[in-house]
């Protein structure tokens, strides 16, 4: 069935934001690169995690994924043809140092200088994301983040792609949201290194906290300019609890606590909240955690990269572990949202966004932001035409540029948006299925088809700037 939608997407020029407002769209190493085992990349957990039986779905891989190593100069064509100033994605640590913490691999040096240097030739800005959650094999042989081990390894390799790529990249972003590598990675099991342990996820954010704050110390170090900037990407997903009455709020803050709080007050205040501490005590990692080295090396940051997609829906339910997403959250239960679902089972909800950014703007007024990932998966099909008419994504991408612009306005500080993402690619443990592209990916011929989607941001993007011209 193709996509449809109530109404047709109002004109782009409706969309009233600032002169210098950035527009962009996102990608991330392993959902798109393919050739795992070209140019010197050694294995990531997710090659190891895809090839177990039962953990993907329908047992796809990355193998191949976009063959974006090979289609690089045709992807950098696209994005010009869309007209976006940044293209904000992430180096594969496998195949920048194979070992993880060893010597830079010369042939992955090379691919992300041609990537950096055919996005400056098309006049695209690039925000390289050191970590989207492709972590060398060989470090998760060695305890992963659950080792102390893995802030120094991060370091390692925060100067060693600022060294390769720094004359080329002013932006940089360390860790694109740490709560899916923490606590799916390592608390549910349902990412990769495929961990269900609560204890191990802590342990495991903290040492994204402190890598974190390590890795900003050295990305300003390191071939240093003035115009650097450096962030990490926190999907700030609200938690709401179903019962009108309040009965379910308790079990949204807990949600909350672990989804959202911890990270912005362990990035932001280098601490955590008293109830995280809690949580260390209770299961048994207190005496790993060390608090104040946090607070010592605690770095501020240029900007904060939100990203958002959805508002996660609870109830409490007496007697229910635990989630294991959520660990210390008892009781909660996730519920399907009131409203219009993607094909994710998300519901579409702009107003989940509004509340971020002025949950985080009114708290720090000081700090700008960057919407660093935002989209929607639908079931994109090639219509007789040879289209893919995707109003609803239209209508998604619209109603949060809505609130974004409503933000600003009211004097939150927003300064770009990228849309996530650039190319259908490879969704993690969903497979291939969930299309949340601007541009169609037949991934039996890899051919590239942009949708009514892409044009109609190609346009928003065209009469932004034709509003501000001269």
């Amino acid at each position: 069935m193709t996509d449809t939608a109530p109404a047709p997407s109002p004109s782009p020029i409706e969309i009233d934001l600032p002169a210098g407002f950035s527009w962009g769209v996102a990608a991330s190493a392993h959902q798109i690169e393919g050739a795992v085992d070209e140019g010197g990349r050694a294995p990531s957990i997710w090659d190891t995690f895809s090839a177990t039986p039962g953990k993907v779905a329908g047992g796809q891989t990355a193998a191949v994924a976009c063959d974006h190593y090979h289609r690089v100069a045709e992807d950098v064509a696209l994005m010009a043809d869309l007209g976006v100033d940044t293209y904000r994605f992430s180096l594969a640590w496998p195949r920048l140092i194979p070992s993880g913490d060893g010597e830079v691999n010369p042939d992955g040096v090379e691919f992300y200088r041609r990537l950096c240097e055919l996005l400056a030739d098309a006049g695209i800005r690039p925000l390289v994301a050191l970590f989207h959650w492709d972590l060398p094999q060989v470090l998760q042989d060695r305890g992963g983040w659950a080792s102390p081990e893995s802030v120094e390894w991060f370091a390692h390799y925060a100067g060693t792609a600022k060294r390769a790529l720094g004359d080329l990249a002013s932006d940089w972003l360390t860790i694109n949201e740490p709560y899916c590598a923490a606590f799916l990675g390592h608390g549910s099991g349902h990412h990769a290194p495929g961990i269900a342990d609560p204890g191990t996820a802590f342990l495991a954010a903290h040492h994204m906290l402190l890598a974190h704050h390590r890795a900003v110390a050295v990305l300003r170090e390191t071939v240093a300019r003035p115009e650097d900037t450096v962030t990490i990407a926190l999907n700030l997903i609200p938690a709401q609890g179903q019962d009108p009455d309040g009965a379910d709020d308790a079990v949204a803050e807990a949600v909350d606590l672990i989804h959202s709080q911890m990270w912005l007050d362990g990035v932001l205040e280098g601490r955590y909240p008293d109830a995280v501490l809690a949580l260390h005590d209770r299961y048994g990692v207190a005496d790993r955690v060390d608090v104040d080295e946090l607070a010592r090396v605690h770095q501020p940051i240029d900007h904060l990269a939100v990203n958002y997609y959805n508002i996660t829906h609870v109830r409490h339910v007496e007697g229910a572990p635990a989630p294991g997403a959520y660990p210390g959250a008892d009781g909660a239960v996730e519920v399907t949202p009131p409203a219009e679902l993607t094909e994710m089972g998300w519901g579409v909800e702009p107003e989940g966004l509004a509340r971020v950014l002025r949950r985080v703007g009114q708290a720090y007024p000081d700090l700008p932001l960057v919407v660093s990932e935002n989209g929607a998966a639908f079931a994109d099909e090639v219509a007789a035409d040879g289209v893919v008419h995707d109003p609803r994504r239209i209508d998604y991408l619209r109603r949060h540029l809505e609130v974004i612009a409503e933000a600003v306005a009211d004097g939150i500080d927003v300064r770009g948006y990228h849309v996530w993402s650039l190319l259908d690619n490879f969704e993690w443990a969903l497979g291939f299925d969930k299309r949340f592209g601007l541009i169609r990916v037949d991934f039996d011929t890899l051919e590239r088809t942009p949708k009514d989607s892409a044009r109609w941001y190609a346009d928003v993007i065209a009469a932004h700037r034709a509003r501000h011209a001269g």
